[in-house]
């Protein structure tokens, strides 16, 4: 064959291999408590979940949307969630949205931070983009491979491997949301005595809200399409159904599974989008913030 000899083959499998078993063997102790919080949160959003009827969700969900949006999506939020659960995978749907909820909330406290430093650091934007450049460009089901051998398998090492999945786009939109503030208003308001973080809190976020909340869309919908390849290694939810569904060539339990994760993905993808929508930000926290700066400024 055509192919370079064994000896000159560069055994990065078994390099590979070698630090994972270390990794697991001498930090143990620190995976396991990174796992913690994790696996507290979950068990908290499922239990509510599970506590409350499923006519409750369908309602709040129609509130929801109806607030956020406007009627038409809280119909179709509520419709949704009533379709699956006539579909009979009410319980697996709450369990997906459990791991979507609790992946999301991590992302969150963890990417808008980095954000926040990449888009007021360049050096610190400089190390974290090639990082975040190898996170979304490595295929999804590689993130299986670390996960298993440090956390085991799961629900929770699942929400785990969503949640490094995940985190890519908020932090991406966090930073370019906040280095396109406009250098006016921040200098307005530091003119009127605004120390450093009542500018970031007061002026930068606010008008860095829509990019934010177009990051934590996508953010939400790549934990939508993780939620159903972290069925691979155990975890449960809408993603098992369809797993349990091809194992077994049952394509209508496959079908159904499928239907229920389009329409989850649907409704949750209309509501924050709704979040980035100018008219449901506050008019304090809106561009409208930077224009009486402005007024103020010249008077």
């Amino acid at each position: 064959m055509n192919r370079l000899p064994d000896e000159y083959i560069v055994p990065l499998d078994r390099l590979i291999q070698n630090a994972i078993h270390w990794l697991v063997d001498e930090w143990r102790p620190l995976f396991q408590a990174l796992r913690w919080p994790i696996a507290r949160v979950l068990d908290g959003v499922s239990d509510g979940f599970e506590f409350l009827p499923f006519w409750v969700v369908i309602l709040a969900f129609l509130a929801l949307g109806w607030l956020i949006v406007n009627f038409r999506t809280g119909l179709l939020a509520s419709g949704s969630f009533a379709a699956i659960a006539f579909l009979g995978l009410w319980d697996e749907a709450m369990i997906s949205l459990s791991i979507l909820v609790t992946a999301v909330v991590f992302c969150v406290l963890i990417g808008v931070p980095l954000g926040i430093l990449s888009g007021r650091s360049d050096r610190f934007w400089a190390v974290l983009r090639p990082v975040l450049d190898i996170m979304q460009t490595t295929p999804s089901f590689v993130y299986l491979v670390p996960v298993v051998m440090l956390f085991g398998i799961g629900t929770v090492p699942g929400v785990i491997a969503t949640i490094v999945f995940s985190m890519p786009p908020i932090i991406r939109l966090t930073n370019l949301g906040l280095r396109q503030v406009p250098a006016d208003a921040v200098e307005a308001g530091e003119a009127f005595g605004a120390t450093e973080w009542q500018a970031l809190m007061r002026i930068r976020l606010p008008l860095a809200l829509p990019s934010v909340m177009a990051g934590l869309n996508q953010t939400l919908l790549m934990a939508m399409v993780m939620s159903v390849i972290i069925a691979m290694i155990g975890a449960e939810g809408l993603g098992l159904t369809v797993l349990r569904g091809i194992g077994s060539l049952d394509v209508g339990l496959a079908g159904i599974g499928g239907i229920a994760i389009v329409l989850m993905a649907i409704t949750l993808d209309r509501i924050t989008q709704g979040l980035g929508q100018p008219g449901r930000i506050p008019a304090d926290t809106s561009s409208s913030l930077w224009r009486r700066l402005r007024l103020r400024w010249h008077s």
